[in-house]
């Protein structure tokens, strides 16, 4: 059979976080008596993470190992495990479990009745919990950033770069197939794929809590994710201009 869900979890350096992480998904799987699997993508780690899941999988069912030698970034390890997931449903999640995993219950609600193809964690909403919030120089440059997003590909979504994101599994693949992101700035691309396909997309309150080993380089990683901004909006296009298009093809059905 099918599981009903797969968690896809990006490794990069994660030797020390992971066993927590993979504890905590366990324990909560067991509780929900979810059928589930797990496929941790080691993006060419330099540490133990390998080797780690290697050991859990053996005593963790459902647990499942991608990996790969040389680093490739987080979207690109995202695509890997998404394109290799089985789930009728497919839910992204940070290494750390900034969002907890319990989380995935508010967000599957939001696709129990089919209504949404996509439901998204969102730490930019009036209702949001952040238990823990970012230091300030990652505030300025996720506002910065959020600007970036809004000015080129979409002001649609308050927070595009929560790492929690749970999808209809076929819709995850095609979306996820289709990428060509590799770094940070893939949950951009995700999202403006999906509004050029007509996915209907719920940005949703979650609890969220900052962990402070952070893989993010200020200077690089800004630079690099501007760059990829302009590749979204030269391959993908704005959200509105799709929008626009949308809107004229239902009235010519309309008139027609």
């Amino acid at each position: 059979m099918l599981p009903e869900t797969t968690i896809v979890i990006a490794a990069y350096n994660e030797q020390q976080r992971l066993p927590a992480t993979l504890r905590k998904i366990q324990a909560y799987l067991a509780a929900k008596q979810l059928e589930a699997e797990v496929v941790v993508v080691d993006d060419g780690s330099t540490d133990g993470t390998a080797s780690l899941v290697r050991e859990l999988a053996q005593r963790m069912p459902g647990l499942r190992l991608i990996s790969y030698p040389r680093n490739r970034g987080k979207g690109y390890a995202l695509r890997q495990g998404v394109q290799a997931s089985r789930g009728k449903l497919v839910l992204v999640s940070d290494a750390d479990l900034s969002t907890p995993i319990e989380e995935l219950e508010t967000l599957k609600r939001l696709l129990a009745a089919r209504s949404h193809h996509i439901a998204i964690g969102s730490r930019a909403l009036p209702q949001s919990d952040v238990v823990e919030a970012q230091p300030p120089w990652r505030r300025r440059m996720g506002r910065l950033f959020n600007k970036a997003v809004r000015l080129l590909i979409t002001d649609e979504f308050a927070d595009t770069q929560c790492g929690f994101k749970l999808f209809h599994g076929e819709v995850a693949r095609r979306l996820f197939r289709q990428a060509r992101i590799d770094r940070f700035a893939y949950d951009v691309e995700i999202l403006a794929l999906a509004r050029r396909y007509g996915y209907s997309v719920a940005e949703v309150p979650i609890r969220w809590r900052n962990c402070t080993a952070s893989k993010v380089n200020p200077a690089l990683d800004s630079l690099q994710m501007l760059g990829d901004l302009v590749k979204i909006r030269l391959n993908v296009g704005r959200q509105q201009d799709t929008l626009v298009q949308l809107e004229k093809l239902r009235s010519r059905s309309l008139n027609s």
